[in-house]
């Protein structure tokens, strides 16, 4: 833990630098290296990190005593800076209050603008400013704002509005205005007293005058903000730990709002949506930033390019544009040409996409932030290959530039073409976020998760949306909003999830209460289905169908890198051609894994696997097998031949057999009637076929051991399909694979019976060809005797699903009921059949490459359970020198952008 609690900056000068992020903050360490590099910034001070786990470990009294002499030096640094003095009212400094933690959390976490105000401050601010209308403006925002973030006054219920906005609307209908720009003085006096008469009657505490009673409570409540609900939940869906804690800056503020020479406003150096090398953003004249990310005003564009493509979409006239709209580029042409070259300068120093905050004081540009921008998968993989064409960083820093899991939503469904042109626009927002979704609508984030666990996909509709909305947005398909712009905390948030969001749709009534959205004269209720193009900001009635994703050249030049530095091999998961061939055209390099068992499940093949169950005797069941073998070997010659040239890992049948027979009494009456046997016959083989414990019964190899016909069954059916496929000219290349071993003898049993099989099949078809016969290493005994399983096994296959379930002790199907808890109590991180638990199950599976390794050097290596598309345990099988891992088609990409990630790291 550092010793220096807070590090100041200003006037060009910082204590702090880009690479101290961990302990000031994504925002406080980028604040001092604009500082460092000439960027005009207001002059303020960092509170670290630390600070904010010493405040959960001390509390605030503690806290407080540790900061005071620090904070009181930082805040006379400013003072002087500033040339005013905080809390006095003839000459005041007001400052902002931050969060800043060292990962970008756009929204999640609280800010407090013009702080130090009280009534003798705003007189004296009117008394030296002259502007009345500003100053209480600004008083009656940081009464709310305060109330809002530091007294925790919030609606309580969903339907209800912020109390503070019920009475600015109260307010505004007396007088008729739409705007809160359009209140008057005395309207603004009057909002601050009511706003303080609120606070009292919802609290029970008075406002606090004193500021410096409002910088610690303010500060207080930034680091508090770090354990708030959607902030805990961000953190949770970005992976970013808890411990890490959030910084505080503190700022001297500059006005957006003091007239028509000011403004705030939100830039990206290039499109945070489609990665075009185009510098967009918003901004609103005469308004703080809070205006621009809350959408209640629609702000306007930043460039002239921006505009008029906005004004298109929007169906405005370029006359009218010219006169109401303006660019920025356009209405204040000098401080635009400022803010062009500063965020170019930014993105040469960082080397990467800007999204920045500024503010424009009387025709003084100040820059309030930059960061890392946020965007879409599209724009992910976009902009790093064209910073490495542009020469601004290299192949290995493009490499790991991109998120493996965002990979994801380059191959999410769009809208068929020939849907689309049939389909009924309804209205036109802002395309914030690419995409197509579709989906039922729900008003409030809470029943759009309960909708989602339903089995519903939904579109959540929201006139705007906040901070506490994030569940709701992850549980939606798509996010549509009647206010805010490209750069609401909807759109923000929205491209950082890779969910599809129309914003600023300002032709739909959204109604709370009654849950309906008029939409251009039609009312649509909670249930009704709504489609939206999040690439074009089009909104349209009803469901309309999709197809799959084209992937752009960025995305394949993406991978080839990949394939240049990467030593893992990756292979699918597949169980029937189409899958096979899917994951071979996202590059698979073979299949890791087929499941047998998932062939037995259409009518024909159900009967005959049924007929088999029911056998009394080996003849029986050789007779019932005998029909299931040209099924199977069709099966296996469509996957052969899918991945012709390319190794094919078959797995033997490893469920119990209880999974192929009916339970239900209707079920057992039509099986009874398709194999020609009473009910009673059928019960009683169902009921002797009934097991405690069957993930741990007759299943796997055992099932081979006591059924050798089973597994004579397979082989034949796989490598008959091989020769034919030989005799036709291509080069099928199976191996099979024997479960759920735990003892060498058990391997030994069952690959004598399939070399017994191999050699009738040859001898039957007159050809010879190479294929391997493996296991799947998932009982931690077979990892723990994995030397001498490799003295007879040419290949391990690590099945992580069952590894953990048994090194856990935790069954698969029964962890809902404690895994919540574990997790929320961190007794675990993360789920561990989601991500590889590396500590336990990981040195289990290390030390068994290990020991086979010994054995057997050539002895190949993989991994095929559900972590075999998760990136860290991708890594981590990288590490240990691990061959390849395997995984579902879709997530293909991901498990080969994570495998040269974690080549690149080693």
């Amino acid at each position: 833990m550092s010793e220096k609690r807070v590090y100041t900056f200003g006037n060009g000068k910082a204590e702090g630098r880009a690479d101290m992020r961990n302990l000031l903050g994504g925002k406080g360490a980028n604040l001092a290296e604009m500082n460092l590099i000439g960027v005009p910034v207001p002059p303020g001070f960092t509170i670290t990190t630390d600070v904010c786990t010493e405040y959960f470990e001390k509390g605030h009294d503690a806290v407080v005593a540790l900061l005071k002499d620090d904070v009181e030096k930082a805040v006379a640094h400013i003072e002087s800076l500033m040339n005013s003095k905080f809390g006095d009212a003839e000459n005041p400094l007001l400052v902002s209050v931050r969060s800043g933690a060292r990962a970008s959390m756009p929204g999640m976490m609280d800010t407090i603008l013009n702080l130090g105000l009280n009534d003798e401050v705003a007189a004296g601010m009117v008394e030296k400013t002259g502007n009345a209308h500003f100053v209480y403006d600004s008083y009656r925002r940081f009464v709310q704002m305060y109330g809002d973030v530091v007294l925790e006054m919030k609606p309580e219920n969903k339907e209800d509005i912020d109390p503070f906005e019920e009475i600015i609307e109260k307010v505004k209908a007396e007088r008729g205005v739409k705007l809160d720009k359009d209140l008057n003085v005395e309207e603004l006096k009057k909002l601050v007293t009511l706003f303080k008469e609120a606070i009292k009657t919802r609290t029970g505490k008075a406002f606090p005058d004193d500021p410096i009673e409002q910088l610690w409570g303010a500060i207080c409540a930034v680091f508090r903000s770090w354990m708030n609900e959607r902030a805990i939940l961000y953190r949770k869906m970005e992976g970013i730990p808890d411990e890490w804690g959030t910084a505080v800056s503190v700022m001297a503020m500059v006005f957006g709002n003091m007239g028509d020479t000011s403004a705030t406003g939100v830039c990206f150096s290039r499109d945070a949506a489609t990665g075009e090398n185009l510098f967009n953003g918003e901004y609103l004249v005469n308004a703080q930033g809070e205006d621009v990310v809350a959408g209640i005003r629609t702000p306007q564009q930043i460039t002239k390019i921006g505009s008029q493509r906005w004004a298109e979409r929007a169906g405005i006239s370029e006359e009218d544009r010219v006169a109401n709209y303006p660019s920025m580029e356009e209405a204040m042409p000098e401080i635009y040409k400022q803010l062009n070259e500063i965020q170019d300068k930014l993105e040469h120093h960082y080397h990467d996409m800007q999204d920045m905050e500024f503010t424009v004081q009387e025709g003084k540009l100040w820059f309030l932030q930059t960061r890392n921008g946020k965007r879409t998968g599209t724009a992910m993989v976009k902009i790093a290959m064209d910073l490495l064409h542009e020469g601004m960083i290299d192949e290995k820093t493009a490499i790991m530039r991109c998120e493996p899991q965002k990979l994801d939503e380059l191959l999410h469904p769009v809208f068929d073409k020939v849907a689309l042109a049939q389909a009924k626009v309804l209205t036109q927002g802002l395309p914030a976020s690419p995409g197509a979704a579709c989906g039922q609508i729900v008003f409030h984030a809470d029943d759009a998760e309960s909708w989602h666990d339903d089995g519903h996909q939904v579109v959540m509709v929201r006139i705007e949306t906040s901070p506490e909305d994030l569940a709701g947005m992850s549980a939606a398909e798509g996010i549509l909003t009647a206010r805010g712009g490209m750069t609401s905390h909807a759109a923000v948030v929205a491209r950082g999830m890779g969910k599809c969001c129309v914003s600023g749709a300002g032709g739909i009534n959204v109604d709370y209460k009654s849950k309906t959205v008029e939409i251009d004269g039609k009312v649509f209720h909670e249930g009704d289905y709504i489609s939206l193009n999040g690439s074009t900001g089009q909104v349209y009635e009803g469901k309309i169908q999709t197809k799959a994703a084209e992937l752009s050249g960025d995305f394949k030049e993406l991978m080839d890198l990949c394939d240049k530095y990467t030593k893992l091999q990756v292979r699918t998961n597949a169980d029937t051609p189409h899958d096979a061939q899917v994951a071979r055209a996202f590059g698979a390099k073979g299949i890791g894994l087929t499941r047998t068992e998932h062939m037995f499940f259409d009518d024909k093949k159900i009967v005959a696997m049924r007929e088999m169950i029911l056998a009394t005797n080996a003849e029986g069941r050789e007779k019932a097998l005998a029909k299931l073998l040209p099924y199977q070997k069709a099966d296996f010659k469509g996957i052969l031949e899918a991945m012709d040239g390319l190794s094919v890992n078959i797995r033997l049948l490893d469920p119990p057999l209880h999974e192929f027979v009916p339970h239900d009494l209707a079920g057992q009456e039509t099986m009874a009637k398709e194999m020609g046997v009473d009910l009673k016959t059928i019960q009683q083989r169902v009921a002797s076929l009934a097991e405690n414990n069957p993930m741990l019964g007759h299943r796997g190899c055992r099932l081979g051991i006591t059924f050798p016909e089973i597994t004579a069954m397979q082989t034949r059916a796989i490598l008959s399909a091989a020769c034919e496929l030989k005799k036709e000219g291509k080069d099928p290349k199976p191996e099979i694979m024997v479960p759920l071993i735990g003892t060498v003898a058990e391997f030994k049993q069952q690959k004598e019976i399939i070399e017994a099989t191999a050699k009738e099949v040859f001898a039957e078809y007159g050809v010879e060809l190479e294929f391997e016969i493996g296991t799947m290493i998932e009982i931690p005994r077979a990892a723990l005797t994995a030397d001498t399983i490799a003295s007879e096994a040419q290949y391990f296959s690590f099945g992580t699903n069952d590894l953990t379930q048994m090194t856990f002790g935790y069954s698969r199907d029964d962890i809902a009921s404690f895994l919540p808890v574990y997790l929320d109590k961190k007794i675990l991180k993360v789920d561990p059949f989601q991500v590889l638990d590396q500590e336990g199950v990981g040195q289990l599976v290390k030390m068994a490459v290990e020991k086979g390794h010994k054995v057997r050097p050539n002895l190949r290596t993989g991994i095929c359970g559900e972590h075999g598309g998760e990136p860290s345990s991708v890594k981590f099988c990288a590490k240990i020198g691990m061959d390849y891992a395997s995984c579902s088609p879709f997530r293909v990409p991901i498990a080969r952008l994570a495998a040269a990630q974690g080549a690149l790291e080693e």
